[in-house]
């Protein structure tokens, strides 16, 4: 074996600091207690070492392992599943529970917490010590990535109006004293609410919709407490070297036929419907109940297998 093989299965993790979405994953990471790179990524478009493994998927984190390249948090939660079962991030039992109330969280209160976190006093703190130049091409670039999908923009006011009766339910649930977490033992749902609420706790403007509930400050800080493992850095361009390097993982082992009639081999599109909704085309490798697996070619890349899940996106033929 050469001393170059073992990089090529490592947990390669595309993300940047202040991201709510990496911050669930590496906590993901760190509750598993893996080690794992770390590839930093503009906040911002463009994103071309990025895009070279996607295809055109340009939301934050992106988890790589040799030449599979998982988009989205739920699928990446599934495939850590994979690489260490224990402790699971979806409880026998409560499956559905946890992964319905993950779902629910990422959305809705994490849209809660966007709107609120860009209201105007948030973000004079939040990007105070930032050129107004720089501030003026972040909140350009996020309004072209939250148009034309289906997530609606929920008004500052609304979202104020709304916040209460999300946080005394919370509150609520973790008064019960079966457990420290929101169903008794940890699961990705407590990952899926955290971390709009560390998005909410990052500066003095919105940290007291969090602060004011004592549970839920109690509980976060136990979500928090697991940290994000092992991390080292790796540059971009060692990622893509490793992608290049690499041939795909074994397709899952799963009979399933798609009920729109999606054939393995077909050069499709797949895209998010909510947000960052950029296409990506490639060859249908795999279509079953959870994922999508899409076949693609790049000069930089070389070829590699883009994973998606099937809940929040879209598939038409190419």
């Amino acid at each position: 074996m050469s001393a170059a093989e073992p990089s090529m299965s490592e947990l390669i993790l595309h993300h940047y600091p202040t991201s709510p979405f990496a911050e669930k994953t590496r906590l993901l990471l760190g509750f598993k207690g893996l080690s794992w790179r770390s590839v930093k990524v503009s906040p911002v478009m463009p994103k071309p070492d990025l895009t070279a493994l996607t295809g055109g998927y340009r939301k934050t984190p992106v988890l790589q392992i040799g030449a599979d390249i998982y988009c989205d948090t739920a699928l990446i939660a599934r495939r850590l599943d994979q690489e260490k079962a224990l402790p699971a991030f979806f409880p026998e039992g409560q499956e559905m529970i946890a992964a319905t109330f993950a779902a629910w969280a990422d959305s809705v209160v994490f849209q809660h917490a966007v709107s609120l976190v860009f209201q105007p006093e948030s973000i004079a703190v939040r990007f105070g010590n930032l050129p107004q130049e720089a501030i003026k091409a972040f909140l350009a670039d996020r309004a072209g990535f939250f148009s034309g999908g289906s997530a609606t923009k929920l008004t500052a006011g609304q979202a104020r109006h709304q916040w209460p009766t999300i946080m005394v339910r919370l509150e609520q649930q973790l008064q019960r004293e079966e457990g420290d977490y929101l169903f008794g033992e940890p699961s990705i749902a407590d990952f899926a609410m955290a971390h709009p609420l560390w998005f909410l706790k990052a500066t003095p403007v919105t940290a007291p919709l969090v602060d004011n509930y004592p549970a839920v400050s109690a509980w976060l800080a136990r979500v928090l407490g697991f940290g994000h493992g092992a991390p080292s850095e790796m540059t971009s361009e060692e990622a893509l070297a490793i992608a290049r390097n690499t041939t795909p993982a074994a397709l899952p082992d799963e009979q399933f036929i798609d009920p729109n009639g999606f054939e393995v081999g077909q050069q499709v599109v797949i895209a998010a419907t909510d947000y960052g909704i950029d296409p990506v085309a490639g060859e249908l490798m795999f279509a079953g109940s959870e994922e999508l697996i899409v076949r693609r070619e790049d000069e930089r890349g070389g070829w590699v297998h883009v994973h998606f899940p099937r809940l929040g996106f879209r598939i038409e033929t190419h």
